[in-house]
């Protein structure tokens, strides 16, 4: 079953955020145009507690509930056929889409025989990288999707850098046009 999953494409992480990703507004029509050539659509979302440790670290964002936690009006969301709630303790961070979720995302996609994961969305750095090794980790095949993906980083040579690095872990990149 071909899966995409989506991470963190929420109101804080765009323009306008409490934590702006530069340019990452830029991925949304990207991501909606995806959304077609696949057959399951996942999507994960920080849902942090208005107190948490990750918030000693980041300013405050994604708080369960909000409107900053909510997808943006521009993407497709009713294709997106469930849900991942991260970050959702006091204690954990919920960079990856497979760490402390309201559903355990390894289990259903083994349930359903999904072996390889598309990944696109908010940040490369952070989320998208976590969930990418984690997901590496728990024997998926990882295909990143660069034109799909905002990043923190503006020197090229750090993005560069972090794909490298996810490369040499053992994941695909691609553009969209790709797939």
């Amino acid at each position: 079953m071909k899966t995409l999953l989506i991470i963190d494409v929420q109101n804080d992480f765009i323009k306008g955020g409490t934590l702006a990703v530069p340019e990452a507004e830029q991925v949304i029509p990207v991501i909606n145009e995806l959304m077609d050539k696949f057959d399951l659509i996942l999507a994960t979302q920080d849902w942090h507690p208005k107190e948490t440790a990750h918030f000693e670290e980041w300013p405050t964002h994604c708080v369960a509930g909000s409107r900053g936690a909510d997808f943006p009006e521009e993407l497709h969301k009713e294709k997106i056929n469930q849900i991942f709630y991260k970050g959702t303790g006091n204690r954990d961070d919920g960079y990856s889409g497979f760490e402390a979720t309201n559903i355990e995302l390894s289990n259903y996609l083994k349930e359903r025989g999904v072996s390889k994961l598309y990944l696109c969305g908010i940040a490369l750095e952070y989320c998208v990288k976590s969930t990418a090794l984690d997901a590496l980790k728990e024997g998926f095949e990882v295909v990143l999707i660069r034109d799909a993906i905002a990043n923190f980083a503006r020197e090229q040579e750090k993005i560069v850098q972090e794909y490298e690095e996810l490369q040499k872990a053992g994941a695909q990149i691609m553009s969209s046009h790709q797939i």
